[in-house]
């Protein structure tokens, strides 16, 4: 089973995964492509989302059953000892700030030859 969702693509790429797949709703696409095909589809879809967003989903032998991919999206997929989770951004974190600078630093310098 592959289930495809896309947001804000446009209306030619629909129309091009509606020969594989059944679009049950809006920007939703359901099917069972050949493993060939479905990544015949994702690369399609790379090409031609231009602003938009997808999210691929389908089954495959693994612990969980399915493995999904994402083009633009916030969230991401990460491997965790063999399942694969989504990391999504934190809004209230703060950014990160910058690592000191390697080396000596001037007041270090001062001290220690004596300027």
């Amino acid at each position: 089973m592959t289930v495809l969702v896309l947001t804000n693509c446009p209306a030619g790429l629909r129309g091009f995964l509606t020969r594989w797949l059944l679009e049950i709703s809006a920007g939703v696409f359901i099917g069972n492509p050949s493993a060939r095909i479905r990544d015949l589809l994702w690369a399609e879809v790379h090409q031609y989302a231009d602003q938009g967003r997808a999210l691929l989903a389908h089954t495959t032998n693994n612990e969980q059953g399915f493995t999904f991919r994402t083009h633009d999206h916030a969230w991401h997929p990460v491997d965790h000892e063999g399942l694969t989770l989504i990391r999504r951004p934190n809004p209230d974190r703060p950014p990160t700030t910058p690592s000191p600078k390697k080396g000596w630093s001037n007041a270090a310098k001062r001290r220690r030859f004596g300027r």
